[in-house]
């Protein structure tokens, strides 16, 4: 009758919840516990070798001479971009540089923003590209890198090296000496990049002060030491002008990838795969204050997903079509062995992100049909299944991981932002989970769209510039 139906109905629904929410657990501990070991033995490799930093700038070594020259691609940034070119100017007042400001004919209101500053200061040289925009970043990095061997014709002068900025960025006074002293035997220097934590933003934009500060802070320095391909961020960072001729020869031209996403990763990787030198630099000026490029980043879900998404796509997705394994270039043949495993190594890191986001979605997924199993048990009298000691154990030590992780981002984020923000580093994790689940799957669908298309388009985003809440620092590295 009616009553059996209800009892056949409740089993029903037992068996599909407990065995989807076995399985989804059972997938998503094993891909934890996997992705676990791998940060577990890079925090070990970087422990071992915090203290053996690449070796110190001989007193010996004649800093890089002559003049650079500062890339900033810009499509929509009339509300930022005067005032960036401006602090520019000011903090580097007395340094021989000329920033070239890449703009489009179709954006009339960022062209007038920095007019006023270009017929005023002859350090500026604005570019403006021969077709409406936007195009992609790349394809503008392009036109600056014309404008300036144009320059170099006409004047009869050769540039040193490069600098990339983006148009919001907040620079450091003695940012180009570093450049100077560094890129003397280095072919590329990045320094660490420093998210603003805001008012506006402690929650959303806040997450990418936690990733920037165990990112910068122990990715990239551990890269730079163990001397492999060290990828750019696109901003705090320079390049000589001779690797980038290297890569313009490569590619026509042109050294940067004008159709990627993520065309400064891509420069950043090909530098370490012909051989050249890279190093990560996280600097104290004589006034005790960190040689860091600060800026604001998206302060809304739907900004940080659509900005991640495109980091995913181009590194993640296109990155892998672009690269391959970088084990075929000039450098390849010649590598050691254990120094290509390495690179390796970390571009299977950088790749793992949509993987990741599969793991941490199955996770969720897992949780939540678990507690509509222990509600059945208390509501409707369902009789759970006993874990068995092996899911015990692998529960176990997957926790183990997450407080092991959990830990080692309150500790970038202290030593960056204070106590503070660190405590708020826990239950911003799973604002960062959220929204690298939903970056995948919008990094999947603009993969398709691009393959289909053939088309890559800037996919700019804002981002939240408002007032600093917190700027305390601690300069240990």
């Amino acid at each position: 009758g009616e009553r059996g139906k209800q009892v056949e109905l409740s089993s029903a629904s037992q068996w599909l919840v407990q065995n989807a929410g076995h399985e989804l657990m059972l997938f998503a501990s094993v891909g934890i516990l996997l992705i676990g070991i791998d940060d577990l033995l890079f925090d070990l490799l970087w422990l071992t070798r915090r203290n053996a930093d690449c070796p110190d700038v001989s007193n010996e070594t004649i800093p890089l001479a002559g003049r650079l020259a500062v890339f900033i691609p810009a499509w929509d940034e009339a509300r930022v971009l005067g005032a960036t070119l401006a602090r520019m100017l000011a903090a580097w007042g007395a340094e021989d540089v000329r920033l070239y400001v890449g703009c489009y004919p179709n954006d009339v209101a960022t062209l007038f923003s920095v007019s006023p500053l270009v017929a005023r200061d002859p350090r500026l040289r604005l570019v403006v590209s021969d077709h409406d925009g936007p195009t992609t970043k790349g394809d503008n990095l392009n036109r600056l890198w014309a404008a300036l061997g144009e320059d170099e014709r006409a004047e009869g002068i050769r540039f040193a090296a490069v600098v990339l900025h983006d148009a919001e960025d907040h620079v450091h006074a003695d940012e180009i000496a570093l450049y100077r002293t560094h890129l003397a035997d280095h072919a590329m220097v990045q320094i660490p990049v420093v998210p603003l934590v805001t008012s506006g933003s402690r929650w959303i934009g806040g997450h990418y002060g936690d990733e920037f500060a165990e990112a910068h802070g122990k990715e990239l320095a551990l890269r730079s030491r163990l001397g492999v391909a060290l990828p750019s961020a696109g901003v705090g960072c320079a390049l000589t002008r001779s690797a980038l001729a290297l890569l313009a020869i490569e590619r026509g031209g042109q050294p940067f990838r004008a159709d990627s996403l993520t065309e400064d990763y891509e420069v950043g990787m090909l530098i370490g795969a012909y051989g050249l030198r890279a190093r990560f630099v996280d600097a104290v000026s004589s006034g005790g204050e960190r040689i860091v490029s600060r800026g604001a980043f998206p302060g809304s879900v739907e900004k940080a997903v659509r900005q991640k998404s495109r980091w995913i796509a181009g590194i993640a997705l296109a990155g892998w079509d672009h690269l391959g394994w970088l084990d075929m270039r000039v450098a390849g043949a010649s590598a050691p062995r254990e120094r290509l495993w390495l690179a390796r190594w970390m571009l299977w890191r950088d790749r793992r992100s949509p993987l990741a986001a599969l793991v941490l979605l199955a996770a969720y997924g897992g949780l939540i049909l678990t507690g509509l199993a222990l509600a059945g048990e208390m509501l409707l009298g369902w009789e759970l299944a006993p874990m068995s000691d092996a899911m015990r154990l692998l529960y176990g030590f997957n926790a183990v991981l997450l407080l092991w992780r959990l830990a080692m981002r309150c500790l970038f984020t202290a030593r960056w932002y204070g106590l503070r923000e660190a405590l708020l580093a826990v239950p911003r994790a799973f604002i960062a989970n959220v929204i690298a689940i939903l970056a995948a799957r919008r990094a999947v669908a603009l993969y398709w769209r691009m393959l289909r298309s053939g088309e890559v388009l800037w996919e700019k985003t804002e981002h939240w510039d408002g007032e600093v809440l917190s700027r305390t620092e601690t300069t240990t590295r």
